[in-house]
């Protein structure tokens, strides 16, 4: 299969092809997605086939806005009506309660839930509302690959399984979106993004919980990223949490190692085998993927070593990816 790069003035045929069963990557302001209509069930099957994604792994489903939303789910609460007035468009999913028999088994893993999100970008919502159908947003990547935030990414990862790619530039905040469980009687965050617990809170103005268990063998997941192994490059990753413990890294030739400038320049090794997070917190949230993806390009790196933040609001969402690309393995020396 071809996989056609279209611009944005190019939307009108990535449409056709979507309405057509086929599956076209978009751009968000998070990461990229791989979008087929959420109602067309044998598109969204491939899918999980283009991804090779489990198949218990539930997928968001993307709005255009509040309205189409409202097709699909069971109810909207009050709840869910402050959060989309404070955060839609934006990098915030909802977990609601889906109406019954209005989206495929393949979407929602057999649960009586489904995430919802309207992306803060003018060509999704273009693209939706033109089509005048929800799709599916995984990120368009292989599956326990880190997600793609350029239109490249995408290319290097699914070239030749989906039809197409809506080039939309580097994406702006680079992690995926929050997503926020809205079916129990506690608001809890699922996965955390750029959108903190505590934002949500002051909305709320009610406590929001974070969820920090695991997802056993034969328990489906509520919401993406909590059970699988997820962002992997082909080298195994190690966070080191202390800046002063870079010193102690043995390096070598084949050591990759991902950090803030300032602590970059101290590094002694080839300008080849850095690469450059940004000067803050924010870079690197924008930054990391990308970094992750540099490295997984080299083969002659066998260990990437990465800079972790202190846990905490501002971090929580990096700290999230990073150790779930290192299988949660830290420096030790």
């Amino acid at each position: 299969m071809e996989t056609k790069i279209f611009s944005k003035e190019q939307i009108d045929e990535a449409v056709k092809l979507l309405a057509q069963g086929e599956l076209v990557a978009f751009p968000t302001e998070t990461v990229y997605g791989l979008g087929a209509i959420a109602t067309n069930e044998k598109s969204v099957k491939r899918v999980y086939a283009a991804k090779g994604r489990p198949s218990d792994n539930p997928l968001i489903v993307t709005v255009a806005d509040e309205k189409m939303m409202a097709s699909y789910a069971k109810e909207i609460p009050e709840r869910a009506q402050k959060l989309i007035k404070h955060f839609w468009p934006g990098p915030l999913t909802l977990l609601l309660f889906v109406k019954p028999g209005s989206l495929p088994k393949a979407v929602t893993g057999g649960l009586d839930t489904v995430a919802f999100r309207c992306p803060d970008d003018r060509l999704t919502h273009d693209l939706i509302a033109k089509l005048g159908s929800p799709i599916v947003g995984p990120s368009a990547n292989t599956s326990t690959k880190p997600s793609p935030t350029t239109a490249v990414h995408v290319y290097h990862d699914l070239k030749g399984k989906i039809a197409g790619i809506i080039d939309g530039g580097p994406t702006r905040v680079g992690l995926e979106s929050t997503i926020v469980d809205l079916s129990v009687a506690s608001p809890v965050v699922l996965r955390p993004g750029e959108i903190t617990p505590e934002e949500i809170s002051a909305v709320l103005g009610e406590k929001v919980l974070i969820n920090t268990g695991k997802v056993s063998d034969k328990e489906v997941p509520k919401a993406p990223g909590m059970k699988y192994r997820h962002y992997a490059p082909s080298a195994p990753v190690i966070v080191v949490d202390r800046v002063e413990d870079f010193a102690k890294v043995p390096f070598t030739n084949a050591t990759g190692v991902m950090a803030l400038a300032a602590e970059l320049a101290k590094i002694p090794l080839p300008e080849e085998n850095k690469f450059n997070l940004g000067n803050n917190l924010e870079d690197a949230d924008h930054n990391l993927f990308g970094g992750l993806r540099y490295f997984d390009d080299k083969s002659s790196i066998t260990q990437i070593y990465v800079q972790g933040f202190a846990q905490g609001e501002k971090s929580l969402a990096y700290m999230n990816r990073l150790n779930k690309a290192a299988a949660g393995h830290h420096f030790k020396y």
